[in-house]
């Protein structure tokens, strides 16, 4: 596999006299891609019906003559304003009934059918016109599905799809009613239309309704990517691709996944320290200018899963952001090691965002790889850098690694509508599992809910399952390596009730979740050998051996030789405690990471990246501050 890079590039915003001049620093700089034109549409179609293609058609020549290949973005994150003259009704609406506004992006309502027929329209017309160009080598569609939290629309197109959906989905209200539990506060309905959209209810709405909504809410995302991927089937050959984001957890990305040729996605280190994730102030302080050790490897794991084995980065950080609350720079060489840790993940393609920093709109204070007078920024450098690297270093493969973190879309959206702790996130706990096989050296699969097959891992982690696919639950009932799951795995039906007998319900482990709390910042329940839960602790029932008890005598962890279920959310040394004694049983070779150091394997190297703000000592070997070392494995 060819590891290439690439740049997000606006020709409408610049001269074009300076096109061919970017072109040609750009092929200088070691780039191959180049991606154009998702936020074009007032200049393809600046009044309905009148196409002006000149200067697309021109900008893809000038980028494809300097050696370029396009990617080329269908712009329906930007609908023009005359879209809303056509359509007054495309607007999404919040949860407290406000609609949304024109002036920035993503003003639309992924139900609105009268919107998503314009997105096949402007579809069509690009593949017709573009879909054979010897340029166009990709395609992305849309941009950041769910940017500024847009999954989730109040309107009046969704109540109706909703209703629909439901209709759909239930075939009854008597159906629907006994699925969640409507006899409770006398909430049955009658008729599918008299049920309106989970919000502005007196308390907190049904958590069925609320997850209904929320699946309803996911395949429209689905549906609206789907029509226009099955447009541009019928005249390119070349992989669709889609931009998803870091932290967002709005829609099945497996779904969407499903439908597209490339998962890719914007990796911005910095700004989701800052802005998307918790962390202490002096773990903030010390990744305050390279990010958080995990983040980004977690989101390519994912996505590289979500695109069945193929992974870029559409957008990769160079500089400050604009968008976070702080936004400091990068230390030297992180725009180096952000691009190398991709490719050592299994990215194909690394594309930075973006050549020229923008000097006016909102995204004017974000940095690209040349300032906003053309000259060279930090990070032109460190991309000229890792071009020479890709061509001097062999190809290095994507190794499958010996764990693996179940990650499940669903279950998020069904702890957001019962936490039942202010403080349970379904990414924060996977995220806690996650770094816990990291800081004990491991690289790591992410694998979707209906994983059918887990023979080539020796160590899987399911933490906060909602309810098991059929899928998982065989591969579970049957696996021979050891899984952890839990808490809060298996203890949900797909409707979000308690089932009976209480869960897990797995064959063979005689394990049941009897009583249930949740704890405070400031509490936590000790464990007999040290550690502690935080969080979250579930009192265990059954006949299982118990492996390990808290302080006062209660299970912590309970199972078989093959499976476990853990009762709490642990703390990170006890995360590592745990994981250290699960891979030397299971017989995963553990290396015991210093804080900001990690490791990833591909199939000929080990890299060893160094997140921390000083050098740090590897086998021997010193590796400075933001820098990477690899090695051949033996």
């Amino acid at each position: 596999m060819k590891r290439t890079l690439g740049v997000c590039y606006y020709p409408e915003h610049w001269p074009e006299e300076q096109w061919a001049t970017d072109a040609a620093q750009m092929a200088a700089t070691g780039l191959t891609w180049v991606r154009i034109g998702e936020f074009g549409w007032s200049r393809m179609e600046p009044t309905p019906g009148t196409l002006t293609w000149d200067w697309l058609d021109r900008a893809i020549d000038v980028l494809g003559d300097a050696g370029l290949q396009v990617v080329l973005g269908t712009p329906t994150a930007t609908p023009p304003r005359w879209m809303l003259d056509k359509h007054p009704d495309m607007l999404a609406v919040d949860a407290m009934g406000q609609p949304r506004k024109f002036g920035s992006r993503r003003h639309y309502d992924f139900s609105h059918a009268g919107y998503r027929e314009e997105c096949r329209r402007i579809a069509r017309l690009m593949g017709e016109r573009y879909g054979k160009h010897p340029h166009v080598a990709a395609w992305q569609i849309d941009n950041e599905y769910d940017c500024h939290d847009t999954t989730l629309s109040y309107s009046e197109a969704a109540r109706k799809g909703f209703q629909d959906w439901l209709a759909q989905r239930y075939q009854s209200t008597e159906a629907l009613n006994r699925s969640w539990g409507n006899v409770f506060w006398s909430m049955e309905y009658d008729s599918f239309d008299q049920i309106d959209l989970p919000n502005l209810t007196v308390t907190e709405p049904n958590h069925p309704h609320q997850l209904a909504f929320r699946r309803y809410s996911s395949d429209q995302v689905v549906a609206f990517n789907r029509a226009q991927v099955d447009i541009l089937r019928r005249y390119t050959d070349t992989p669709l691709i889609h931009n998803y984001m870091g932290r967002t957890l709005t829609f099945d990305h497996w779904k969407v996944g499903a439908d597209l040729d490339v998962a890719s996605w914007d990796s911005y280190p910095i700004g989701f320290l800052s802005d998307r994730l918790e962390g202490s102030a002096a773990f903030k302080q010390a990744f305050l200018r390279q990010g958080h050790p995990d983040m980004q490897a977690f989101h390519h794991d994912l996505y590289r899963a979500v695109g069945k084995g193929r992974l870029w980065v559409m957008e990769q950080q160079p500089g400050p952001v604009n968008w976070a609350p702080y936004n400091p720079a990068p230390l030297p060489g992180m725009a180096r090691l952000w691009a190398w840790e991709a490719f050592a993940h299994g990215a194909e393609t690394v594309c930075y965002f973006r050549w020229r920093q923008a000097p006016f709109a909102q995204e004017q204070m974000h940095a690209g790889l040349l300032r906003p007078d053309s000259a060279p920024a930090p990070a032109l450098a460190e991309a000229r850098q890792v071009a020479d690297e890709i061509a001097s270093l062999p190809q290095v493969g994507t190794a499958t690694a010996q764990a693996a973190l179940i990650f499940d879309y669903e279950s998020a959206w069904g702890w957001d509508a019962q936490p039942q702790g202010a403080d349970f996130e379904m990414f924060r706990l996977a995220f806690a599992a996650y770094g816990a096989l990291r800081r004990a050296g491991l690289s790591v699969d992410i694998l979707p809910p209906d994983a059918a097959d887990l023979r080539q891992y020796k160590l899987v982690l399911s933490p906060g399952l909602m309810s098991l696919t059929p899928q998982l639950r065989t591969a579970l009932e049957g696996y021979d390596g050891l899984a952890l799951l839990g808490p809060r795995t298996d203890t949900k039906t797909p409707e979000l009730s308690i089932p009976t007998p209480l869960g897990p319900n797995l064959a063979g482990l005689d394990v049941s979740v009897a009583l249930t709390e949740s704890m405070p910042p400031d509490d936590s329940i000790s464990l007999e050998e040290g550690g502690r839960f935080l969080h979250w602790f579930e009192h265990l029932e059954g006949q299982a051996t118990v492996f390990a008890k808290t302080a006062t005598g209660q299970p912590a962890i309970m199972g078989t030789r093959h499976l476990r279920y853990l009762a709490g959310w642990p703390d990170p040394g006890t995360f590592d405690h745990i994981i250290a004694a699960l891979c030397d049983e299971s017989g995963v070779t553990t290396t015991p990471m210093p804080e900001g150091l990690r490791i990833r394997d591909t199939d000929t190297h080990r890299f060893v990246f160094n997140y921390a703000s000083h050098a740090q000592d590897w086998n021997g070997t010193t590796i400075p501050a933001a820098g990477i070392h690899w090695e051949p494995l033996t």
